[in-house]
Formats: structure tokens, sequence, C-alpha cells
């Protein structure tokens, strides 16, 4: 099972397995990682799952959607590496990945 590790603001880091077809937020309820609510159930609706994806991740989870970017541009602390952990998918390459939770979502 491919694993994601989240980083918290304060550097503490909490590695998890998620199977292969579950988002990284589903991941990262599932393991009560603090910082990522998913108040809307993982349907792009809210930012309740904003992370930053290390720069050597980026290609490969892929690039926002337009409506994620939409959904974005009401949270606070984007950057260029900004992403709504519930439109992350996990697959096997993507083992090993890491997202930092964003300051704002604590």
């Amino acid at each position: 099972m491919p694993r994601v590790t989240f980083v918290e603001p304060n550097g503490t880091e909490h590695a998890v397995e998620v199977a292969t077809g579950y988002s990284v937020m589903e991941a990262a309820l599932n393991n009560n990682i603090r910082g990522i609510d998913g108040d809307c159930g993982g349907n792009c609706a809210c930012g309740t799952c904003h992370v930053y994806v290390a720069a050597e991740w980026r290609a490969r989870t892929g690039e926002q959607s337009e409506m994620e970017h939409d959904m974005l541009e009401f949270a606070e602390g984007v950057r260029e590496d900004s992403r709504l952990c519930c439109q992350i998918e996990m697959t096997d390459a993507l083992d090993g990945l890491v997202v930092h939770v964003a300051d704002s979502q604590h």
C-alpha cells in the first residue's frame, strides 16, 4: 500500500498508508491528521484540506483543476504549490508522497 507523509507546520511528520484510489484527504481523515478537516467530504467545495505539495512530487500529483483553483482563491496562504488534498488520488506512483499542511489549517 502506498504511503503519504503529512508534515504539520511545526515540522511533526505523520507517515500513513493509504489504499490506491483513495484521496490524500481520506488518508488524513482516516488517520486523524491535525489540520485536515474535509468539511465538504472531498467534493472540492471547501478549502479545509489545503496542503502544499513538496516540489519533487508536484509533477506526479498533477495540476489544479479549474474548480480546485477557484476554491483555493478563498483559502489563506495560497502558494504555487497549494493543492486541495481531496483532489489528489493515491496511486502506487505516489508512494512516498510528502505534503505540508497549510499554516492556515491550524
